[in-house]
């Protein structure tokens, strides 16, 4: 079983993080899977954290989980955290799988979006 985990930053303001968590399941929707195989985590201030979220997958019988950070820059937590997290659930999970995608603003698919922005 696989799954997609969306990271992202997290809010203290609720509805920014239910946006992603919303997200999630339009993506989810979008290619046809079932809505838990997409879930969104978080880096801070809001839950479930990335461990949490990875722990709860693999909890679940999940083998495989692809993490796409939902982020439009390579800042701090695209370049250290977000790998540094991934790093530390591969060390506690060693027979499972977590691959580890580029942040979304670093995506040909951005540049076509921002195209049909304008």
């Amino acid at each position: 079983m696989k799954q997609l985990l969306i990271i992202a930053h997290g809010s203290r303001r609720k509805g920014s993080n239910e946006d992603v968590q919303i997200l999630a399941s339009k993506v989810a929707m979008h290619l046809n899977i079932p809505d838990d195989a997409v879930q969104a985590a978080f880096l801070e201030l809001a839950s479930p954290s990335i461990g949490e979220a990875i722990d709860a997958c693999f909890q679940r019988g999940c083998d495989e989980i692809t993490v796409l950070p939902y982020f439009l820059s390579p800042g701090v937590h695209v370049i250290s955290d977000v790998p540094e997290e991934i790093a530390a659930a591969q060390s506690k999970w060693p027979g499972k799988t977590i691959t580890l995608l580029p942040h979304i603003g670093a995506t040909e698919a951005m540049v076509d979006l921002i195209a049909q922005a304008y």
